[in-house]
């Protein structure tokens, strides 16, 4: 689920439900509009149990009537909900910890109290809810894919990071070749040369065949062979033979996550084409037309359009632009005191980091190869901003112009006069 801001009349709902959610039991509070406790329980986390807690919610008052407030936008308690009618609104855990300061100054927490407070905090302030509508079953999917993607990403690094330690203890010379050591040609390489004894017999040969079979010309097989039989280190046979033990399990895990990330990237570019191309129900918004205006401007890959998609997908579909720059950490954060009135832009520590990621290389990729975005970061850059906020500026510009495509419904023509939102204050 994704979930944006919106206010709400007092009067649309009678019942409110607050849901502190675990991984095993959740501790429900139902209250009513004058701040009564009308039902607590805990609920198992089992079909079963969430099927009577749906029963019981709406024993108590009419779904159409009945807000639940929830720390998590998206799992089986806010999917069966939602399927029932009740209106889901999500509340970031950091603000749940401000709403129960003003419950209890002692510090005192537990279940059934934050339970009461998501409740009460819904009833009073509901304005500061994140509604929580259902996403399409192929942005499901794609979250799924982009964020396995960076799980494998941390893996694949942390796997490779090992073999450069394990390289550097007995034959640095080969890092030579490939300082990150995270190319699968030279995984290759290790295993047809894996100590400095290899190298003093292996062939040009056998060198020139492992660079043929992963098409690299950049190098050539004299080279490499006489880069990996410069003088070694001075170490004994057993660290040499325990580091090359060491690698030899190391390689075929990596080949593994290699092999999982490039899956991923075909099946990611195969369903955002769908989503492209697929046009929505007459009358309806739809993340699949986001889709095709989204992956047509300049910087964006299937990385950066995929996490756009599933992490602030809500923001997209309403067209939100605050939203989208908040949520994506461009937009600055002011801070004033009473001895300093004026205030400081500072860049927002708050965001979500997959976005704020996202939209650090869309700003990258485009300030290198598109001539707005380029010019745009050379003119903050010669006023004296770092390269940091430069690239910030180039993103909330990016997004200025995504959401004025959007709401026209247009792609990406490098030749139309330039069309964006208003510049937002301090920008």
């Amino acid at each position: 689920m994704v979930t944006n801001p919106g206010v709400y009349m007092e009067h649309e709902f009678k019942v409110y439900v607050g849901i502190d959610w675990a991984t095993e039991d959740h501790q429900v509070c139902v209250i009513d509009g004058g701040r009564k406790v009308i039902a607590e329980r805990v609920v198992k986390h089992s079909g079963a149990a969430i099927t009577e807690l749906a029963d019981i919610l709406a024993r108590l008052g009419d779904p159409a009537t009945t807000a639940v407030s929830i720390e998590t936008p998206r799992g089986a308690v806010v999917e069966m909900l939602m399927e029932r009618g009740f209106a889901l609104f999500h509340l970031n855990p950091k603000q749940l910890d401000r709403f129960r300061d003003r419950h209890t100054v002692a510090g005192a927490k537990d279940d059934r109290r934050d339970a009461f407070v998501l409740a009460d905090s819904l009833r009073t302030d509901m304005h500061l809810f994140r509604r929580v509508r259902a996403d399409e079953d192929d942005v499901v999917v794609l979250r799924e894919w982009v964020r396995a993607d960076d799980d494998l990403a941390r893996e694949e690094n942390g796997l490779t990071n090992r073999l450069r330690e394990q390289l550097l203890r007995y034959f640095p010379q080969a890092l030579q070749l490939c300082p990150s050591a995270d190319e699968a040609w030279f995984w290759s390489l290790l295993e047809a040369v894996p100590t400095p004894a290899a190298a003093a017999r292996v062939t040009t040969t056998r060198v020139a065949a492992v660079l043929a079979r992963h098409r690299i010309r950049r190098l050539g097989a004299e080279t490499v062979v006489a880069t990996l039989r410069q003088a070694p280190l001075r170490v004994s046979a057993g660290a040499v033979e325990a580091a090359r033990v060491h690698i030899g399990m190391l390689l075929p895990r990596l080949r593994l996550v290699a092999d999982q990330r490039r899956g991923i990237e075909r099946s990611v570019k195969a369903l955002l084409a769908k989503m492209a191309a697929k046009e929505p129900p007459p009358g309806q918004e739809s993340e699949h037309r986001d889709a095709a205006v989204l992956l047509s401007l300049p910087g964006v890959g299937w990385k950066v359009g995929a996490t756009m998609l599933v992490e602030a997908g809500q923001a997209l579909a309403e067209r939100d632009y605050a939203a989208l720059r908040a949520l994506s950490g461009v937009a600055p954060v002011t801070k004033q005191t009473g001895k300093n009135k004026k205030g400081r832009p500072e860049m927002r520590r708050a965001a979500n980091n997959r976005l704020r990621n996202a939209n650090y290389h869309w700003a990258r990729v485009a300030a290198q190869t598109d001539a707005r975005a380029r010019a745009h970061y050379a003119a903050l850059r010669a006023r004296g901003h770092t390269h940091g906020r430069a690239l910030r500026s180039v993103a909330d510009s990016n997004l200025r112009m995504l959401v004025a495509m959007l709401r026209d419904g247009t792609l990406y023509d490098p030749g139309h006069p330039r069309k964006e939102l208003p510049r937002a204050p301090g920008q």
